[in-house]
């Protein structure tokens, strides 16, 4: 690994703790609370996927006529998860993206999905529809990065802030009230992410941040900066679930 890499993750290590220790995890104690916490969580899911379109879109070529942008190899990287996290295969061997495998886990476990699809029925580049304040602050940060057009920013706040801060006790308390079959789509979503965040995806977006770093100090104490700024997000974010579930 990078030895760039490697500091700046030990730098997080303390913004990731208050995320994957937080009192969040132990006031689950039912499937109307882990629907508490999808309602909320969603919007992650869904800005998740705003990153990876604003990282295609700077570092690859999404209009005609086609044109070879940049380098060959960051391509690959960025379509190789473009590929898996918009039309990856859900729990029924359908193609699906992943915010599409969410809102279907939401739904099946009684959750209530129309806020975040009314948001993403209005929202665009100029209007980031008001939802609450955590999710408000979670949002901007999410999109003051976007709008940066910085590419190893936006990478930053895909590979560090994201979805492995959820801690493995979730997972398993989320399989623990799996007993009527009403989170089956979650614990596959959760086990997706997994799987590929571990197998294929962190690693590939490790190398992408090494690759448009290079040897810049300047940038990488940006990525730095940008990994931290989305934790405390996450950990707002967190805060506005665990006292909605007290």
């Amino acid at each position: 690994m990078n030895p760039r890499i490697e500091e700046i993750n030990k730098n997080l290590t303390p913004f990731r703790n208050e995320i994957t220790n937080h009192t969040i995890y132990k006031n689950l104690k039912s499937v109307d609370d882990i629907a508490v916490l999808m309602e909320h969580h969603v919007y992650a899911v869904w800005d998740f996927m705003s990153l990876l379109k604003a990282l295609q879109s700077l570092l690859t070529c999404t209009s005609s006529p086609w044109k070879p942008v940049g380098n060959s190899n960051v391509r690959r990287l960025i379509n190789s998860i473009v590929l898996e996290e918009e039309s990856d295969v859900d729990a029924d061997n359908n193609p699906s993206s992943h915010y599409e495998m969410y809102l279907d886990a939401m739904k099946e476990c009684g959750a209530n999905t129309e806020p975040i699809e009314r948001f993403v029925a209005k929202v665009n580049k100029d209007n980031i529809p008001s939802v609450s304040n955590a999710i408000d602050h979670f949002l901007s940060t999410t999109f003051g990065v976007i709008n940066s057009n910085e590419a190893h920013k936006i990478a930053s706040a895909f590979t560090f802030g994201r979805e492995d801060l959820i801690p493995d006790m979730f997972t398993a308390i989320v399989d623990e009230y799996n007993t009527e079959n009403n989170l089956d789509k979650f614990v596959y979503y959760l086990e997706r992410h997994i799987e590929l965040d571990g197998g294929d995806h962190g690693p590939l977006a490790l190398e992408l941040i090494s690759n448009l770093c290079g040897n810049d100090e300047k940038k990488w104490k940006e990525v730095e900066e940008t990994a931290i700024a989305s934790l405390i997000a996450r950990k707002k974010l967190w805060d506005e679930v665990s006292s909605k579930l007290n």
